[in-house]
């Protein structure tokens, strides 16, 4: 008996080797994991970027508005100090002008006196030489 024991277990090993062998289920997958929430800090470095970005935008905005002013007003104040060149030089080609009119008059008026003492001195001689 102890034969057909030992033939009996050999036998069930060779067949239990030579069987088909079912492969093993595969372990089912984890659940999906939900995206991280973000952290209090990070939602608070999110909003503080985007305002310093915000500010970094509108400090552009402000630095191109004051150029753009000062090239204007760089402009207003050339075409003023053209302008007052021009009436500057007005005023003194109309006084070159007068004192010009000036002088021809007195010289005028200084021939006439100049006439007028000639003739008198030629009537004084006349009247002198006639006593």
């Amino acid at each position: 008996m102890k034969h057909s024991l030992l033939l009996a277990a050999l036998l069930a090993v060779a067949l239990a080797g030579c069987g088909k062998t079912e492969p093993p289920a595969a372990p089912p997958a984890p659940p999906a994991a939900e995206a991280p929430k973000p952290a209090p800090m990070d939602a608070a470095k999110d909003a503080a970027a985007g305002m310093a970005d915000k500010a970094k935008d509108a400090a552009t905005g402000a630095v191109d508005a004051a150029k753009d002013a000062a090239a204007g007003a760089k402009d207003a104040a050339a075409g003023m100090a053209d302008k007052a060149k021009d009436a500057a030089a007005g005023a003194v080609d109309a006084a070159k002008d007068a004192a010009a009119g000036a002088v021809d008059k007195a010289k005028d008026a200084a021939a006439g006196a100049v006439n007028s003492a000639a003739d008198a001195a030629k009537e004084a001689v006349k009247g002198a030489e006639k006593k």
